[in-house]
């Protein structure tokens, strides 16, 4: 069998077997209108923060125009799995979560710490809710409570072991009509003919082996199934978010101009006028919102901001962010803060786009090995402290990159990106040296350049802690958070497996990211700040073109899409 096959493909002649193939029917994007004009509000970018800033103000009855640099609108949002983490928003509440404003603030306080003015984690447990309910009310958006997808931190005082995440609900994306070609790619492309949602992934992972994976499987077929036989082009996650948003642009008759770059700020008299663009100049009487995203693929920037090694090989980000928003801010006064950050996660460095690991680090029967063959992290931990760990370590004892280290019976068991259980992995991965393959543990050392008796040794103890379940080194197991993508037929520890099936495989795991988290200083509004703590007047920032008030942590799923539209949405309501 080919070692490309994928499980995409297989699904997708399954699909196009019975008739479900759900083709695109895209057209070719039009190109973007003469920008020159002027406007109550000139918005920067068309993520999740800049469409939902847009919607706000123009609701307000202010005139908006939506610049984007890219030939597509939804940035990073549109790629992502659209997690928003939002507490005590009406979704949870209706679903039954035991969530309080106290519980909140307790939390994100302790997750925070001192990093963040409590002013502006208070603005944002405030106004999420009520951004959530707005976005509702003026979009064909709907929301569904990620269930059992625990708050990374659950122990923590306030902290929930099922969670507070939600994610879009499925949106058919005829609404857009000729726009919907316009709409940025997902990052992974969902198979023709299912509809598979985040929360999805924990199951379809443990499909071959559990059987309510095997049932959710068949429940995104169906779901596919009802779609194509209504006509409707249905749209999941990122998509769904970017597409819901826009169509509430197009409702409320905003204008999104593609092809249209931030070039810089029109400042006048220490005030932001406007912004500048290839054209030209687009004026804002009121100011100017900028929610550019981050500066995670200008290479200049990682290396002046971030420890090494970095580069833009590794982040899934939208390649548009070059941190034209960051530099543009510089020049008109703004402050920068947590420009050393990004939304970490380990990544495997595969041909195309870094593989971005989630279910496959934490999944039982692996481990993450550093260069000298020895384990360093909770492998199941949340994947920023995982990056985090491999940066904060002795220099002298690098873990970059390090190894997952995996036998046969865990390919055999389960999904691992989109290749099935028992199919190869594309000899893609190991021509570009992200995967390594051998019949023993001392052999695959010697074929990542780690000590073999250091692996060997590391393997074993490992396997002492699944048997017992107990991980006396690193507590694999221990929080709630570490269970959510593992084998629940593992026991006695759902995160533990002893590795023993011949041949043993090594992935180059590389610190990858979502996009970068410093930016522009703003306040509990939005505003952003000089140096000095003075207001810049008409400029205001969202999403990963401002410092984000997660600080250097990560609360839980969609922390990241979560305060970039609430930001968006506190700066459309005060601009």
């Amino acid at each position: 069998m080919d070692a490309d096959l994928t499980r995409r493909q297989i699904l997708r002649g399954t699909a196009a077997g019975v008739g479900l193939a759900v083709t695109s029917g895209l057209a070719t994007p039009a190109s973007a209108a003469p920008p020159a004009g002027e406007y109550d509000v000139v918005v920067a970018g068309s993520g999740a923060a800049g469409m939902t800033a847009a919607l706000t103000a123009a609701k307000r009855g202010l005139s908006v125009v939506v610049l984007e640099k890219a030939p597509t609108f939804g940035g990073s949002a549109a790629r992502s799995g659209a997690g928003i983490w939002i507490p005590n928003n009406p979704v949870l509440l209706a679903a039954g979560v035991p969530d309080t404003p106290a519980k909140a603030a307790q939390y994100l306080a302790a997750v925070v710490g001192p990093d963040v003015p409590a002013a502006r984690q208070e603005a944002f447990l405030r106004n999420g809710p009520e951004m959530i309910a707005f976005v509702m009310a003026n979009s064909p958006l709907r929301f569904r409570w990620m269930a059992g997808y625990s708050d990374y931190y659950p122990e923590l005082p306030g902290g929930l072991p099922n969670g507070r995440s939600i994610e879009p609900d499925q949106l058919d994306g005829t609404v857009l009509g000729a726009e919907l070609a316009n709409l940025n790619p997902p990052y992974l492309a969902t198979p023709p003919g299912l509809v598979v949602f985040s929360a999805d992934y924990k199951w379809l992972n443990l499909a071959a082996v559990n059987a309510k994976g095997a049932a959710v499987a068949a429940e995104c077929l169906a779901r596919g199934t009802a779609a194509a036989l209504a006509g409707q082009k249905p749209l999941t996650m990122g998509q769904s978010l970017a597409a819901g948003l826009r169509a509430g642009l197009l409702r409320a008759n905003v204008p999104v101009l593609l092809n249209t770059p931030l070039v810089d700020l029109n400042v006048e008299n220490g005030a932001v006028t406007g912004v500048l663009v290839p054209d030209g100049l687009v004026r804002a009487r009121r100011g100017v919102i900028v929610g550019s995203g981050g500066f995670e693929h200008n290479a200049a920037m990682r290396a002046q901001y971030q420890r090494q090694p970095i580069g833009t090989a590794w982040t899934v980000g939208a390649k548009e962010n070059t941190g034209d928003g960051h530099r543009a801010g510089l020049r008109a006064g703004a402050a920068l803060d947590l420009m050393d950050d990004a939304w970490w996660g380990p990544a495997i460095p595969i041909p195309g786009d870094p593989y971005f690991c989630l279910a496959e680090r934490t999944l039982p029967g692996g481990l993450i090995v550093d260069q000298a063959g020895r384990r360093f992290v909770d492998e199941a931990a949340p994947y920023s402290d995982v990056v985090h760990v491999m940066y904060d370590r002795d220099p002298g004892d690098p873990d970059i990159p390090a190894w997952l280290i995996v036998d046969q019976n865990y390919r055999n068991k389960y999904l691992f990106r989109d290749t099935p259980p028992l199919l190869p992995l594309p000899d893609s991965w190991y021509a570009a040296g992200a995967v390594f393959k051998a019949p023993s543990v001392p052999d695959l050392a010697a074929k990542i350049g780690v000590p073999a008796g250091a692996l060997k040794s590391t393997v074993d103890r490992f396997n002492g802690f699944a048997w017992s379940g107990v991980d006396s080194d690193f507590h694999r197991g221990a929080s709630a958070y570490d269970h959510y993508y593992t084998d629940p037929l593992v026991l006695p520890n759902s995160c533990l497996a002893p590795l023993w099936a011949p041949p043993f495989y090594a992935f180059k795991i590389v610190p990858g990211d979502l996009g970068t988290k410093g930016g522009m200083r703003t306040d509990a509004r939005a505003r952003v700040l000089r140096p000095d703590g003075s207001v810049i007047p008409g400029l205001y920032a969202a999403g990963n073109a401002s410092a984000a008030v997660m600080g250097h942590s990560y609360a839980g799923a969609g922390s990241t899409i979560g305060p970039a539209m609430t930001f968006g949405y506190i700066a459309g309501n005060d601009v």
